[in-house]
């Protein structure tokens, strides 16, 4: 990703800091879950959204379909999970066995920006257990 693109992004993440949680929603100071807030960016950054979501459950435990990767490969650029850099899009999740169900955007290579149940955006680290649990990691097109 260009440097103007990823300072875009990381700019843009970081104005919905505060954001309430608010599961499916995406709007930028009044509330949005981690795909909400990867859904703002988005449209923050490059415009309108490639497709809608469907409904989806809050719960990570959950098995089923790994639609959320699904998507991210159909929009986003897939990479290497040791390469992330500030900007890319992660992907969490809980267990090896189920589906990702989780989302930030990297800031840096020690600190990402999500959206967590019960919270507000935050800016946080970019702990061991969140490294763990990092299953991919995609880049925005370059539009």
């Amino acid at each position: 990703m260009s440097e103007a693109l990823s300072s875009r992004v990381v700019a843009e993440a970081r104005s919905w800091i505060g954001t309430p949680y608010r599961h499916q929603a995406s709007l930028k100071g009044m509330g949005c879950d981690c795909l909400g807030l990867l859904r703002g960016v988005w449209r923050g950054v490059l415009g309108t959204e490639p497709e809608r979501p469907p409904p989806y459950s809050p719960d990570w435990a959950e098995a089923g379909a790994d639609t959320l990767v699904a998507a991210a490969r159909r929009h986003l650029i897939g990479i290497d999970v040791a390469a992330f850099e500030p900007g890319d899009v992660l992907l969490f999740r809980w267990r090896d066995t189920l589906p990702a169900k989780h989302c930030a955007i990297a800031t840096l290579a020690d600190t990402m920006i999500h959206a967590h149940d019960g919270a507000s955006v935050a800016e946080v680290a970019f702990a061991p257990w969140w490294r763990r649990h990092l299953a991919y990691a995609f880049r925005f097109p370059e539009h």
